[in-house]
């Protein structure tokens, strides 16, 4: 996928100059905005202060951040209290970037590219957000000037989610998000949960934090993501509106404009109803596709907001007491739309999408334990077992966190290590934004979701080891290592059900030239689930092409 862009940022190069120099040069209209340089008391390695303002880590390992004030005041504030955490994030996802991209010829590139695919962001950001990031981007890490400016590098970071999706149309963000209300809820009430299973490593997943961010102007808001991340990919306000995004089929666009977690953003700091959440949505010009769930306690039920550059629709399904969003589009918008039909057939979001209907299906009257049941499923549909980690199962089991909402009652549960398996940690948010909760504590650990077994269970430490043993057979077949026959045993065993293990098994055998086992081992791959279509036509070709070497 790498090299077929390399031809594509060839030509990018010759053009970076011209298209560039005025987006390097932007920085937002700060001047109306008071500031005072955050002076940051630390108690302890776990808790920062200044005034009101905080950023600690519970018990359970997640960073609290809560932040006040006006844009350039919060930017500021969030930096300047979570600068570590901040800067180590950074530090993360630039070596992920350098493990993928080695070469400091291609490095070069790539940040000319990024500048150049970037140049019309600010354009299509409002000042105001711009302004909170700039505040933020002072205390980023001076390493990575080489990438671009600090505040181009944090509006660049704030793009990630959608540049990764556009740029090579990864399922990385694989989620899946349901919510019910009225005859499916058990108090009747509104209750959506989601899983969001972005992956980027899982150095990247390390350190989560749940922001409460309340702003001079607009409604206060939670949201659940990763130090120096502005932007919301889950979230709720204390008017009750939630938001969550799935990742849908899209086009590679040729610029980046508005990054649908800020789309997300200003729905939760202005809008208290889902006609004012359709509203902001319509006005923003995105560069990617995306299903945008949000539900309203005042409302009391959630649509879709289904969004792409050159289409807009809403998915509000009347006389219903359900909406279930996997990755693919289900508004008359996209009913003939050609990627999303595509999307739909050929990939796993069809099947995450009946995995859930049947969960609903045999839960009449959904709580918030049953929903985070429901986010830790790793089984099939009908109960089968299609291998822990596969792209089928509603817990991927690499997913970046999981989350629950009622919004009538304003509350939230969001999950804790390891992949939606560890305890589910409530917050309140009448009670947070009330100022009566000391930093540190704003949890209401009464509410709390316990901890799956399975987390504790022999499997779960069989996934752990196979993930390591995957990471090897992966080396090996790329550098042409050898492995021992024992070593192959033991990594099927680990998780027999799993189709890529006996594909990648396969693989490893036909490049050693053992045609015999490499057979037996596709054979024995395309007996199990397999993710999408793709990937069984993948696996059905390396058959073809072992036949043909063993005649």
């Amino acid at each position: 996928m790498f090299r077929k862009y390399i031809f594509y940022l060839a030509i990018v190069i010759s053009t970076v100059s011209c298209g560039t120099s005025r987006s390097l040069k932007h920085l937002p209209e700060i001047s109306q905005y008071p500031l005072e340089i955050p002076a940051v008391v630390k108690k302890n390695d776990s808790v920062f202060l200044f005034k009101k303002n905080s950023f600690a880590k519970n018990k359970w390992g997640i960073w609290e951040l809560y932040a006040e004030g006006n844009p350039l005041q919060i930017g500021y504030n969030s930096g300047a209290l979570s600068q570590k955490m901040m800067q180590k994030q950074e530090d993360v996802f630039f070596s992920k970037v350098k493990e993928l991209v080695p070469s400091n010829s291609r490095q070069k590139l790539l940040s000319k590219f990024l500048k150049w695919y970037n140049r019309k962001m600010y354009l299509n950001v409002r000042n105001d957000f711009q302004t909170e990031i700039y505040g933020l981007s002072q205390y980023s890490s001076d390493v990575y000037d080489w990438v671009a400016p600090k505040f181009q590098r944090s509006m660049y970071l704030h793009a990630a989610h959608d540049i990764g999706h556009a740029m090579q149309d990864l399922m990385m963000v694989g989620c899946s998000s349901m919510a019910v209300w009225n005859d499916n809820s058990e108090n009747g009430e509104l209750l959506i949960g989601r899983n969001f299973d972005f992956y980027a490593g899982d150095n990247f997943a390390k350190e989560k934090v749940v922001q409460f961010i309340k702003p001079e102007k607009g409604i206060p808001y939670m949201s659940y993501s990763w130090p120096g991340m502005t932007g919301v990919v889950s979230g709720m306000n204390l008017e009750g509106i939630t938001v969550t995004i799935n990742a849908g089929k899209s086009k590679i666009p040729l610029v980046a404009k508005t990054p649908v977690s800020l789309v997300t953003k200003e729905i939760l700091m202005f809008a208290k109803n889902i006609d004012e959440a359709i509203e902001i949505a319509k006005k923003r010009k995105v560069f990617v596709s995306e299903s945008i769930m949000v539900g309203s306690a005042s409302d009391k039920k959630a649509v879709l907001i289904e969004i792409s550059p050159k289409n807009f629709g809403v998915y509000d399904v009347p006389n219903s007491d359900k909406v279930i969003c996997t990755n693919h589009f289900q508004s008359e918008s996209y009913k003939n739309d050609r990627r999303n039909i595509k999307q739909f057939s050929e990939s796993h979001s069809k099947y995450r999408y009946e995995k859930l209907q049947e969960i609903l299906a045999e839960n009449k009257k959904m709580n918030p334990q049953k929903m985070v049941e429901a986010l830790r499923n790793t089984s099939g549909l009908n109960h089968s077992q299609i291998g822990y980690g596969n792209e089928k199962a509603i817990n991927q089991l690499l997913g970046h966190h999981g989350i629950v909402f009622s919004p009538e009652k304003r509350l939230v549960w969001v999950s804790t290590k390891p992949f939606q398996l560890g305890e589910f940690v409530c917050y309140d948010l009448n009670e947070i934004f009330s100022g009566n909760v000391a930093a540190g504590n704003f949890s209401n650990g009464k509410l709390n979701i316990h901890r799956d077994s399975f987390a504790d269970s022999d499997d779960f430490k069989n996934y752990q080891k196979f993930r390591i043993a995957d990471r090897e057979i992966d080396d090996a077949i790329k550098h042409k290592k050898s492995l021992s026959e024992d070593f192959i045993n033991k990594y099927r065993n680990l998780n027999p059900e799993l189709w890529i293990v006996h594909f990648k098994t396969g693989k490893y055998y036909f490049q050693t030239k053992n045609f015999v086992e490499a057979k037996k081992s596709f054979e024995t791959a395309l007996t199990k689930e397999i993710s999408t279509v793709p990937e069984k036509e993948n696996i059905e070709s390396y058959l073809k092409k072992t036949n043909r070497k063993l005649r």
